[in-house]
This record gives structure tokens, C-alpha cells and sequence, in this order.
């Protein structure tokens, strides 16, 4: 008999307000956890939140060592729930910080952080101006274990990596029954179409649950889901704050590619471009 990791996608509508941003995150963990959630997941830029990047970004950045992961932190250990969540990074090398997402697991210890790759340079937004991309270029995927024992392996990306097939192709490779999307998905016409069909797209490329969390109107278009392995939406939201919970099966994700082994059929593969 298969066991289900429980998880919930939390989109919520931060501002700059950083302390506010901070309570929003807490209130949500708190309903996840009374939802019997193992796994709460808030979007890119949870942190600190505004409707261009620009330089006080890197005024508001804090390491992972600093107070906010250091709340965010002792959240998940009071809940005993894994956290998921977008902050704004110093860089100790550049004056540009990092848009990054944090894991933090149900002892409150940062099981990885995840560094965005791709930066929004596109419909006029120039997001490299103010923020560093990740020199690390590793697929990053790491274990949520549930309440019941039962393991699921995350794989991260932030928002306009969703448009980059080979980051989903190399999580698959890396182990990942579940991709998290952590986003602040800009928009605008066709966005939201857009958003839907290409995280169906990586889930059913790679056979894995894709679970996208974005921001709220009116910086972002809400509308966050979860796809299962055959591209199926299992939950989606509104435009509006909310959360939803739903139970992930790991095991669904092997028989999703027993009955379309595609991976195993490549016969290409991508490799990097040298930076």
C-alpha cells in the first residue's frame, strides 16, 4: 500500500513590508499544519515583494543565517512542517543579491536553498540589473519524509525557470517526484495560459508532480496548482490569497513512467552552454 506526503501551496500577496510578509508566512504554515501538512510551499520573493526589482532589494537582502530565516526557521520546528519559501539572499561577492528559495525542514535546520538560474529579462523587465543569477548550475532536489515515513524527493525552480525544459529534464534525472515552482509569474496577455500549460508541460515530459505557487494580484497572477504526472490538474486556485492541500504519492510517479517510459527512450541530450 502506497503512502501519500501531504503538501500544501500557499500563495499569499507580499509587499515590502518585510515583517508583514514575515506574519503572512507564519499564518499560512499554521493553517498548513492544521491541514496535516508535512510540506508548505510559499512563492518566489515571499520575503519582500514589490511590482519592478530594483534596488532596494539588495538594501532589505539577509543571508540564511539572518532573522528571517532565522522566524521562518523556528516556525517549522514549532509546526513540525517542512517550509518552502522565496527570500531575498546577500551575496557576499556582488553587490547584486540573490533571489532564492529556502527549505527548511520540521527541526527547523535549512535542509538547501536554491539560487534562481534564470532571471526575468523579458516583456521589458530587466531582473539581471538587480539580482545575481546562481553561479551554481547543479539541479537542486532534496528529501521531504512524512509524517507517515513515507519519502518524497523535492526538486526546485523559481518562476522563469518553468520556460527552460532542460532544468525540468535534469530534476528528473537528479530523483524528483515533485517540482516546486516558487513564483512571482508576471501579468499580462496570455500569462496565465501560459503559466498552466507549461507547468503541465514539465510534468508530463518528465513524469513527476509539478506544484506551482505564485504570487497574488496585483504584482502577480495567483493561480497556483498542482499536475500530476499525466498532466492532470489536481488543485488550482484563484487569483486571490488561499491555500490548498493535497496528498502526493511518490509511487504514482513510478508507475506514470512504467506505462510511458520516455526517459528511457531519449536518444538527445542537452548540454549545458558554457557561461
Amino acid at each position: 500500500m502506497s503512502v501519500s506526503v501531504r503538501v500544501t501551496l500557499a500563495q499569499i500577496a507580499s509587499g515590502t513590508d518585510v515583517d508583514r510578509n514575515l506574519t503572512l508566512l507564519q499564518q499560512g504554515a499554521q493553517r498548513a499544519a492544521a491541514d496535516g501538512a508535512d510540506l508548505v510551499v510559499f512563492p518566489e520573493y515571499a520575503m519582500y515583494e514589490k511590482k519592478m526589482v530594483d534596488a532596494t532589494f539588495a538594501v532589505i537582502a539577509q543571508p540564511v543565517t539572518g532573522p528571517f530565516v532565522a522566524a521562518l526557521a523556528a516556525t517549522a520546528r514549532s509546526l513540525r512542517i517542512t517550509l518552502v519559501a522565496g527570500i531575498v539572499e546577500t551575496n557576499d561577492h556582488g553587490a547584486r543579491p540573490y533571489n532564492t528559495i529556502v527549505v527548511l525542514g520540521p527541526d527547523g535546520v535549512l535542509q538547501t536553498r536554491y539560487r534562481k538560474m534564470h532571471l526575468f529579462d523579458s516583456y521589458g523587465f530587466r531582473e539581471s540589473e538587480w539580482i545575481a543569477p546562481a553561479t551554481d548550475l547543479s539541479p537542486v532536489v532534496c528529501e521531504v519524509v512524512g509524517r507517515s515515513g513515507e519519502r518524497l524527493r523535492v526538486g526546485l525552480m523559481t518562476c522563469y525557470d518553468l520556460r527552460f525544459p532542460e532544468l525540468g529534464r535534469e530534476l528528473a534525472d537528479a530523483g524528483a517526484d515533485l517540482v516546486l515552482v516558487c513564483s512571482s509569474w508576471v501579468p499580462g496577455p496570455g500569462k496565465a495560459e501560459q503559466w498552466r500549460v507549461l507547468a503541465q508541460a514539465r510534468a508530463i515530459e518528465n513524469s513527476y508532480f509539478v506544484g506551482a505557487v505564485s504570487q497574488c494580484p496585483p504584482i502577480s497572477i495567483g493561480r497556483s496548482l498542482l499536475s500530476d504526472p499525466a498532466g492532470r490538474v489536481l488543485a488550482e486556485l484563484g487569483p486571490e490569497p488561499d491555500l490548498v492541500t493535497i496528498d502526493v504519492d511518490p509511487d504514482l510517479v513510478r508507475q506514470a513512467r512504467v506505462r510511458t517510459p520516455a526517459l528511457d527512450h531519449r536518444r538527445h541530450t542537452v548540454q549545458p552552454r558554457a557561461q
